[in-house]
């Protein structure tokens, strides 16, 4: 299925098999279902329960920044603030879960993990029961392990002073763990209703040279242009909360820039805020891993000139999901929720001689394996959300629908934790930046049918309706 807004296009090239298609955002725009979010009130209410939280994660030190390795220095100032946001749901069951996102380049699965204990240990919640999901900016507070020092892409450096980073850490698990307990706390009865929009800024950014695969723009090559929105609404009709995505990396600022900044998805979900007062939005990203913002060429642009470009795609992603809100052709999300979580091992290649065969270990891996996590959530008939953790490229957004059936999907990743860039098959194949594996060991060409078969075991836990199985193509 192409995602709603994409053109089909089939062709031929050093990217792309003669039988593959590929998606492009060029298209119409097409909505999922009839119903105006006003016009279901008789139809599902009663069904949900709704709590939100949100808590400013904005550093209050200068901290040293994560996403590009050249910065040498800390932060310089603050262009805009940074949030960590809960969305609590419950069905008429009582069966409960709590979304979490954050303006973060990443949620590492250990403080996923330590901020679910604390949870669990008040509420006696269950581990699927809790998704996080950070919006990978390049412009916040490297996040620190528990020794203090940064995780990997945080501009280590033995030299500098990374306790402002380990306070910053440490002050962000508390307020994760007491932004879920708030919003769960707050559940009143509510409505809910999705659709999808199109924007026209993710670009796959894996251009062909004589040299091979470069970071820079392939307008020909395969990016997931949809905007998945979810709706909540009071009883009465009245938008409480909008939950939406986009799927490419929030790098419209470069390494010149030492302003803590939300980026295109902090613009985006401030421009609802300030357009409908009382109402928290909050950003999931999706199969962002080889998708850059169009025109990001930062390495040419002054600072301010960035800035308005990052604001540029904030103001046309949140303008989409306006429209969407707006639009009148909403479908209902109702019960039972069922919810889903486990891992799967994602195979290694060989390590070379050069290699150490323990770099797997020691990010508390098995050796020759990362450990992948995976979140399936399933709204009744209506709607079911898969979370894939990692930088995961846009062909896993057509893995996932030939594995659970190409409709009523909202498709996530970044989720739990981020090990890396997850490559399909073909990308290995052809090389380049998001094929460097997981410290220095590239993953194996069928990582995605081991990850595909996780998610379609999961998804059969939670009921969705499956196609009958066949091979990734």
């Amino acid at each position: 299925m192409l995602h709603p807004g994409l053109l089909n296009f089939t062709g031929k090239g050093p990217n792309m098999s003669k039988h593959r298609q590929i998606t492009i955002g060029l298209g119409l725009v097409v909505l999922w279902g009839t119903l105006p979010a006003s016009a279901c009130a008789q139809d599902y209410a009663g069904e949900w329960k709704v709590g939100l939280a949100r808590v400013k994660i904005t550093p209050t030190q200068p901290v040293y920044m994560a996403g590009y390795e050249s910065r040498n220095h800390p932060s310089e100032r603050i262009a805009s603030d940074l949030y960590a946001k809960a969305l609590a749901l419950e069905d008429h069951s009582g069966k409960a879960a709590v979304l979490v996102t954050a303006d973060l380049i990443w949620l590492r699965g250990e403080l996923c993990d330590a901020v679910y204990a604390a949870v669990a240990a008040k509420t006696g919640l269950k581990r699927e029961q809790i998704l996080f999901n950070a919006s990978h900016i390049h412009t916040g507070p490297a996040p620190t392990r528990p020794s203090g020092q940064p995780e990997f892409g945080g501009n280590q450096n033995p030299r500098r002073d990374y306790r402002h980073n380990a306070e910053f850490t440490r002050q962000l698990q508390r307020q994760l763990a007491d932004i879920i307990l708030t919003a769960l706390k707050t559940r009143t009865p509510a409505r809910l209703s999705w659709g999808q929009g199109v924007v026209s800024f993710p670009m796959n950014r894996r251009e062909w040279t004589a040299r091979g695969v470069i970071l820079g723009a392939n307008p020909r090559g395969p990016a997931d242009r949809s905007v998945p929105v979810l709706r909540v609404d009071a009883p009465d009709g009245k938008l409480r909360a909008v939950l939406f995505g986009a799927a490419t990396h929030n790098t419209t600022l470069g390494p010149n820039c030492y302003a803590i900044c939300g980026d295109y998805a902090g613009f985006a979900q401030a421009y609802l805020e300030q357009a409908h007062p009382g109402v928290q939005a909050m950003f999931m990203l999706g199969c962002a891993g080889d998708s850059d913002p169009y025109r990001n060429f930062h390495q040419e642009r002054p600072v301010a000139r960035q800035m308005e470009l990052a604001r540029e795609h904030g103001r046309e992603l949140s303008s989409e999901v306006d429209r969407v809100l707006a639009g009148g052709k909403l479908k209902p999300v109702r019960g039972p929720l069922r919810l889903a979580y486990g891992m799967t091992d994602l195979p290694l290649e060989a390590p070379g001689q050069e290699q150490s065969k323990q770099s797997s270990a020691k990010e508390g891996n098995p050796p020759g394996v990362v450990k992948a996590r995976v979140a399936v959530w399933q709204f009744g008939k209506d709607l079911t959300l898969v979370a894939l953790s990692g930088e995961v490229v846009v062909d896993y957004v057509h893995f996932v629908e030939q594995t659970l059936g190409p409709t009523q999907l909202w498709i996530a990743a970044y989720s739990n934790d981020v090990f890396g860039y997850l490559p399909s098959a073909r990308l290995l194949r052809e090389g380049g930046y998001e094929t460097h594996g997981v410290r220095g060991r590239r993953f194996a060409s069928n990582a995605q049918d081991v990850l595909m078969a996780k998610v379609r075991e999961l998804a059969a836990q939670v009921g969705r309706p499956l196609p009958q199985k066949q091979g990734l193509r």
